[in-house]
């Protein structure tokens, strides 16, 4: 059974950086897309960035592209999420998602195996 584990959240004053981890334990990585989510108090989870199995291609939501960066090692069967100029409305539990298959996918009934989440506040 896959487990995730994510990492690395914190709080941060705006325009700083943080750098999330999810790390995988009962299965490898090798065969599974990689999603992170986000959700704040009072909002809906949303789909941040997503990232393939075997190409790597990825995925960003206008909200954070060119502030994001997801990556994947899967030697260390880790995933990263690094996070650049951070704003308030960044401020979130982020969760990062497994699903089997080569496919990317942002929307979260797609994803069968979850980590338990990690806040990141953005404040000054």
């Amino acid at each position: 059974q896959l487990q995730l584990v994510e990492s690395g959240g914190g709080l941060v004053q705006p325009g700083g950086s943080l750098t999330l981890s999810c790390a995988a334990s009962g299965s490898t990585l090798d065969n599974y897309a990689i999603g992170w989510f986000r959700q704040a108090p009072g909002k809906e989870r949303e789909g941040v960035s997503c990232i393939s199995s075997g190409d790597s291609r990825n995925y960003y939501a206008d909200s954070v592209k060119g502030r994001f960066t997801i990556s994947r090692d899967n030697a260390k069967n880790t995933v990263s999420l690094q996070m650049n100029s951070l704003k308030h409305e960044d401020t979130a539990v982020y969760y990062c998602a497994a699903k089997f298959g080569y496919g990317l996918g942002i929307e979260s009934n797609e994803y069968d195996y979850w980590g338990q989440g990690t806040q990141v506040t953005v404040s000054s």
